[in-house]
C-alpha cells in the first residue's frame, strides 16, 4: 500500500514541494516546529533509514545539505537541525529544522494549524534560496 508520502509524490494529496529529483524529493510539513521545517523522502518506500541502501543514504544527506544551507539563507537561524524518526509515517524521512535553541527540535512544539499562506510563504523562500533549477519543484 502507497505511504502518505508517496499519494504527496504522485499528486493525489497536496503538497508544498522544494526539491525533486530521481530518488527523492522535499515537502514542507504540515505541521511545522519554526518555519522552513521540511522533509527530505527517498522515492522508494522503505520504512527504516537502516535499511536505505548506501547510495540512496549519501543522496538523501547531500540533498539535506543543500537544503539545510537555503534554510540558512532563508530563515537565518543558529542552526538546521536534523532528525530521522518514522514513526509517524512508515517511510524513512529526514526532518530539517531550522533551530536558535534546543526546543526548536522538540515535535510537542509543532503547529498543529499553521497558516496555508505561512506555509507558502516559507516553501518560497526555500526554493529561491536554492535558486530555481530543474532539481527543484514549482
Amino acid at each position: 500500500m502507497a505511504t502518505l508520502f508517496t499519494k504527496i509524490l504522485a499528486g493525489e494529496i497536496p503538497g508544498r514541494f522544494i526539491w525533486k529529483d530521481e530518488k527523492c524529493f522535499s515537502i514542507l510539513t504540515i505541521n511545522p516546529i519554526q518555519p522552513g521545517h521540511c522533509l527530505v523522502i527517498p522515492r522508494q518506500e522503505i520504512d527504516h533509514w537502516l535499511d536505505v541502501p548506501a547510495d540512496l543514504s549519501r543522496h538523501l544527506f547531500d540533498v539535506a545539505q543543500k537544503i539545510g544551507k537555503a534554510q540558512m539563507a532563508a530563515f537565518r537561524p543558529e542552526k538546521v537541525g536534523l532528525t530521522i524518526l518514522g514513526l509517524e509515517v512508515r517511510h524513512v524521512h529526514l526532518h530539517l529544522i531550522p533551530i536558535r535553541e534546543p526546543k526548536h527540535m522538540d515535535f510537542a512544539n509543532a503547529d498543529k494549524n499553521p497558516s496555508p499562506a505561512a506555509l507558502d510563504d516559507a516553501a518560497a523562500k526555500l526554493r529561491a534560496a536554492l535558486g530555481g533549477g530543474e532539481k527543484t519543484a514549482v
